[in-house]
């Protein structure tokens, strides 16, 4: 209850206080490109139930059919504006509305596509127990996972067989210590991540 009142607390500022932002970046997006300013994909939550992630656009019109893994940060699908929107996270921002509509917490597991859920061991599907999240550890340990797909020979294998256990393995440790002070420690490195 606690994190849920938090979660809305924080959402509602934080929408707020950024809209100026959210109408100059949707200009940008639409500007720069054709097709919504926005982008909307299922994602697996909370026991398993899937849905809509909220984005900004940032690669064009029907990229995802290409693949969904985004290899290199210089992928030829992504937009001028989507480049940057991505270097400094700013096409995460419209999951503030996940996170009011309670699809989602601030802090949690990342919520993945059903594609690699389906791959999951029974003892990593524990990573659904909880909400998922905005941010965690694991986003912050991979936060050039692109750049690190895009140097190897199979970037798909290599996402699969060692960045997603590994980011497994340390969402069921933040799992077993969660806590606020936890949470507000994970949003504070994030935050400080993103502008190193």
């Amino acid at each position: 209850m606690i994190k849920r009142l938090f979660d809305i607390g924080l959402s509602l500022i934080a929408l707020i206080i950024l809209l100026p932002l959210f109408v100059i970046i949707a200009m940008a997006i639409k500007i720069n490109s054709r097709g919504s300013a926005f982008y909307k994909q299922a994602r697996v939550g909370k026991d398993g139930n899937e849905f809509e992630l909220f984005k900004f656009r940032t690669m064009y019109v029907d990229s995802d059919r290409a693949g969904l893994l985004t290899i290199g940060s210089k992928d030829y699908r992504i937009t001028g504006v989507g480049y940057w929107l991505r270097k400094y996270k700013l096409d995460e921002l419209p999951q503030l509305l996940n996170v009011l509509k309670g699809d989602m917490s601030f802090v949690g597991p990342r919520p993945e596509v059903r594609k690699y859920v389906n791959l999951y061991t029974p003892a990593q599907l524990r990573v659904l127990s909880v909400k998922p999240g905005v941010t965690d550890w694991a986003s912050i340990k991979y936060f050039d996972e692109n750049d690190i797909l895009a140097g190897s020979d199979d970037p798909e294998d290599m996402y699969i067989k060692v960045i997603v256990p590994s980011k497994i393995i340390k969402n069921l440790e933040y799992i077993d210590n969660q806590g606020i002070l936890m949470d507000l420690k994970i949003i504070l490195s994030t935050i400080k991540r993103i502008f190193q």
